[in-house]
C-alpha cells in the first residue's frame, strides 16, 4: 500500500524539527513524523510520501529542499505553490489551487499512484478534494484542531478574524468530503464535530496518538536545564509548576499566570516554569506570539512575581525530557491550561516522566486523565480552579503518588504500534472493502465490556468462529457511545460489527458498503423522539442528592447518564411517576443509571433490526451479562447469559428462559449459539 500524506501548514522537516519557530509549528508535525515512522515498520506498507509546501527565505534554507528522505520507505517531498514564501494558516487557502496542481503533476510522474491521501489540517484536505476530482484518490482527514473551536473559544472577539468563516466552510466541506475522518480523543469526535453539519459521526474514528514515551520515562535531569532555570529563580529547589506549550492564545498560559498570581499560598509552595516556544526577539515572533508573550510578561510585572517565575527564551527539542525531569525531583506537577486541547501529547510525556497533572476538561485531556488517572481536570477559564487542584494535588501525598502510578499506565495505553495497527487495518478495508452481509439467515446480538471481551483467549476463538459464520449477521448492543465502543472493539482487534446498538440502545448505526464506516438509522431516531422531553427530564432530576451525574461524554441527545445506587433508581422512578414525565430507566452493576426515551432499549432496538433485515423471532440471538443486558434478554426468545454474570441476571424472573452458558466471556456466546442452533435442528 502506498499512502500519501498531505501537510500544508508550519515548518516541516525530517529532523531537529524547531517547534515554536512559528505559531503553525506545532504538535500536529511531531503527530505526523512519529505516525509515518511507525507505518514505516509495517511489512504491508510498501512507501509513504509527505508532502508539503516549499517555501524560500525565512524561516530557512532547508524548507527550499525538494526532496528529503527520512527512511527507506518514506520521503518528505516539498512542492512549489503561488507564493515562494512562508505562508501562515490564515494565508495557506491562496495557496491550495496552486499546490494541488503541483501535487497532481508529482502523482502522474511516479510510477503509481498512491492509494489513499491522508490530509492534516482543511486546506490540506482541500487539496485532497481537487486531486479526488481529478485522479479519483480517496482521502482520510485529520483535523488537528478546528475553527469552530477557536470561534467559541473567542466568544465575541470572534469577529476580528474574518478568515475564521472561511476556515469553517473548508472544515464542513472537508468532513463532507473525506472517505474517513481519524479523530485524537472522544471529546474531538462527539463534542468538537457536534457543531459541524457535514459531519457524519458514523464516519469519524477515534484513534489516540501514540508517544515514545520510553525516554520520558527514563528522564534524567540535565546540569546545563537546570541552570538555565535556577538563574530566574530565589529558591530553585523548591516545588515546580511547569508549562510547555507555544505562546498563543489557546494554549491560555496566561489563566496560569493568574492562578499562581493570585494564588499566595502557591507562590509560597511552588515555583512556576513557562516553557513557551522558542525565540531571540519578542518582535521577531510570528503571527500572535509576540502580543500572548507580551501579555505574559505584563502579567508577571503586575503580580511582581519575579525570582518565582522561570521563563527561558529557548529550548531543544532534546531537553524536552530533562525539563520534565527537572520538575519530578523537585516533586512538582505540569500544568495544560489550554482553552481546548485536541489530544495532548505533552500530557502523556509528563505523566511517563512521572509528573501528576492538572489538565484543561475541554478535549483530549477528558480521554488520558480518564484512561491514566494521572491527574485532575480543571475549567481552564477559571484560575481559581487551577491553583485549587495544583495546591491540592501538593498538598496530598496520597493523591500525587496515585496520579504518579496512573501515569505510568500511559506507555502501555498511547502505544505509537497500537495506533498504526488500527490505522492501517482501516486503510487496508477501505482499499479492499468487504461489503456487510446482504440478506443474512441469522442475527446474534451481545454486549460489549464482560461479553464480547474481557478474555483475550475467549475472543481470539469468537474470532475464528465467527469467520466461519457465512449467513450470520454480527451486532453488538452496549451501553458505550458508538465512537467509544468502535475503539474498544477495534483495540481488542474484534470482527468488525454490521450492527452497533449503542448508548444502552438509544442509537443504532448500519454497516456501510465499503466495509468500514456507518450510517446513523434515521428511523429509529425517528421512532425513538415521541416523547422524549431531555430538558425537562434533566431538570427535574437535577435536585435528587443521590444522583450524580456522569461525566459530559456519557450524556447524549437521547440519554442523561447519572451514577446511582439501587436507593437512587428508585428516586427517580419516583419523581418521574411525579412529574407525569415519560422515560425508560435502566440500572446496571448497581451505580449506572441511564434515562432514556420511553421506547428505547436495547430490547426494542434489536427488534427493529430484526425487523429490517426481515427475520423470524427464531433467528435472533442475543447475548448479555448485566442489568442493562435484562430489556434485551427478556424480549428474545433466544436469550445468553454468559457464565461470568453480574447483578443476579440469572436468577432474574423475567430470564428464566435463557440459556446460561457454562463458560465465560465470548466462549459463552458460541455456547450458547451451539445450544439453540441444536434445539431448531431437533424441532424440524
Amino acid at each position: 500500500m502506498f499512502v500519501l500524506h498531505v501537510a500544508l501548514q508550519g515548518c516541516l522537516r525530517g529532523r531537529d524539527v524547531v517547534y515554536g519557530i512559528t505559531a503553525d509549528t506545532g504538535g500536529h508535525i511531531r503527530y505526523l513524523l512519529d505516525l509515518v515512522a511507525a507505518s514505516a515498520q509495517d511489512s504491508g506498507i510498501a512507501r509513504i510520501v509527505v508532502a508539503t509546501r516549499l517555501f524560500e527565505g525565512p524561516p530557512g534554507p532547508d524548507y527550499a529542499v525538494p526532496e528529503e528522505r527520512l527512511c527507506d520507505k518514506v520521503t518528505l517531498v516539498r512542492l512549489s505553490s503561488a507564493s515562494p514564501g512562508y505562508r501562515t494558516k490564515e494565508e495557506m487557502h491562496a495557496e491550495v489551487a496552486s499546490f494541488a496542481e503541483s501535487l497532481i503533476a508529482w502523482i502522474g510522474a511516479q510510477e503509481r499512484a498512491p492509494d489513499l491521501i491522508h490530509a492534516h489540517y482543511a486546506d490540506a484536505a482541500a487539496v485532497a478534494e481537487i486531486v479526488e476530482d481529478r485522479l479519483g484518490i480517496p482521502f482520510v482527514f485529520t483535523a488537528h484542531s478546528l475553527g469552530r473551536v477557536k470561534a467559541a473559544m473567542l466568544g465575541e472577539a470572534a469577529a476580528g478574524h474574518p478568515d475564521l468563516a472561511g476556515r469553517i466552510a473548508t472544515e464542513e466541506r472537508a468532513l463532507s468530503r473525506a472517505t474517513l475522518v481519524v479523530a485524537s480523543s472522544r471529546d474531538e469526535a462527539e463534542v468538537q464535530y457536534a457543531g459541524y453539519e457535514s459531519c457524519d459521526p458514523g464516519r469519524v474514528r477515534v484513534l489516540p496518538p501514540g508517544s515514545d514515551l520510553a525516554r520520558f520515562a527514563d528522564s534524567r535531569p540535565d546540569p546545563r536545564v537546570d541552570a538555565t532555570i535556577a538563574r530566574f529563580l530565589h529558591d530553585p529547589d523548591k516545588p515546580v509548576l511547569l508549562a510547555l506549550a507555544r505562546p498563543v492564545a489557546r494554549k491560555n498560559l496566561a489563566a496560569l499566570v493568574r492562578a499562581y498570581g493570585e494564588s499566595p499560598g502557591l507562590q509560597a509552595r511552588a515555583n512556576l516554569v513557562l516553557i513557551a516556544g522558542t525565540r531571540q526577539d519578542i518582535d521577531a515572533l510570528d503571527g500572535e506570539m509576540a502580543g500572548t508573550m507580551r501579555d505574559l510578561l505584563v502579567l508577571i510585572d503586575r503580580y511582581d512575581l519575579y525570582g518565582r517565575v522561570a521563563y527561558p527564551k529557548t529550548h531543544r527539542p532534546e531537553d524536552v525530557p530533562a525539563l520534565y525531569a527537572h520538575a519530578r525531583v523537585r516533586g512538582g506537577l505540569f500544568v495544560n491550561p489550554a482553552l481546548n486541547e485536541p489530544f495532548g501529547l505533552t500530557l502523556l510525556e509528563a505523566s511517563a516522566a512521572g509528573l501528576p497533572l492538572v489538565a484543561t476538561d475541554s478535549g483530549g485531556p477528558n480521554d488520558i486523565v480518564e484512561t491514566c488517572g494521572n491527574g485532575i481536570l480543571v475549567d481552564p477559564r477559571r484560575p481559581d480552579a487551577i491553583a485549587a487542584a495544583a495546591s491540592r494535588l501538593l498538598d496530598d501525598p496520597a493523591l500525587y503518588a496515585a496520579c504518579v502510578a496512573g501515569g505510568a499506565r500511559a506507555a502501555a495505553a498511547y502505544d505509537w504500534d497500537r495506533h498504526a495497527a488500527r490505522y492501517h487495518a482501516l486503510l487496508r478495508a477501505l482499499v479492499a472493502p468487504v461489503p456487510p452481509l446482504a440478506a443474512p439467515r441469522q442475527l446474534l446480538i451481545c454486549d460489549i465490556d464482560n461479553t464480547l471481551v474481557g478474555c483475550e483467549a475467549a475472543l481470539g476463538i469468537f474470532r475464528r468462529w465467527r469467520s466461519r459464520q457465512d449467513s450470520l449477521a454480527f451486532g453488538v448492543a452496549t451501553g458505550r457511545s458508538f465512537h467509544s465502543a468502535m475503539a474498544v472493539l477495534e483495540q481488542q482487534d474484534s470482527p468488525r460489527p454490521q450492527v452497533m446498538i449503542t448508548s444502552v440502545g438509544s442509537e443504532i448505526h448500519h454497516l456501510d458498503e465499503n466495509g468500514v464506516t456507518y450510517t446513523a438509522d434515521a428511523a429509529w431516531r425517528a421512532a425513538i423522539f415521541s416523547g422524549w422531553e431531555r430538558e425537562r427530564l434533566r431538570a427535574a432530576l437535577a435536585g435528587l442528592a443521590d444522583l450524580v451525574p456522569q461525566g459530559p461524554l456519557e450524556q447524549r441527545a437521547f440519554k442523561l447518564s447519572y451514577f446511582g445506587d439501587d436507593a437512587a433508581a428508585a428516586q427517580v422512578r419516583a419523581r418521574l411517576g411525579q412529574t407525569g414525565l415519560r422515560a425508560s430507566v435502566i440500572h446496571s452493576h448497581g451505580r449506572y443509571l441511564d434515562v432514556l426515551p420511553e421506547r428505547a432499549s436495547k430490547g426494542t432496538a434489536v427488534d427493529h433490526v430484526r425487523a429490517l433485515y426481515g427475520l423470524p423471532e427464531r433467528a435472533v440471538f442475543v447475548a448479555g451479562d448485566s442489568g442493562n443486558d435484562v430489556e434485551m434478554l427478556r424480549a428474545r426468545v433466544q436469550a445468553i447469559i454468559v457464565a461470568n454474570y453480574s447483578d443476579g441476571l440469572a436468577g432474574h424472573a423475567a430470564l428464566q428462559h435463557s440459556y446460561v452458558a457454562r463458560t465465560s466471556h465470548a466462549r459463552g456466546i458460541i455456547e450458547g449459539v451451539g445450544h439453540f442452533r441444536r434445539m431448531l435442528a431437533h424441532a424440524h
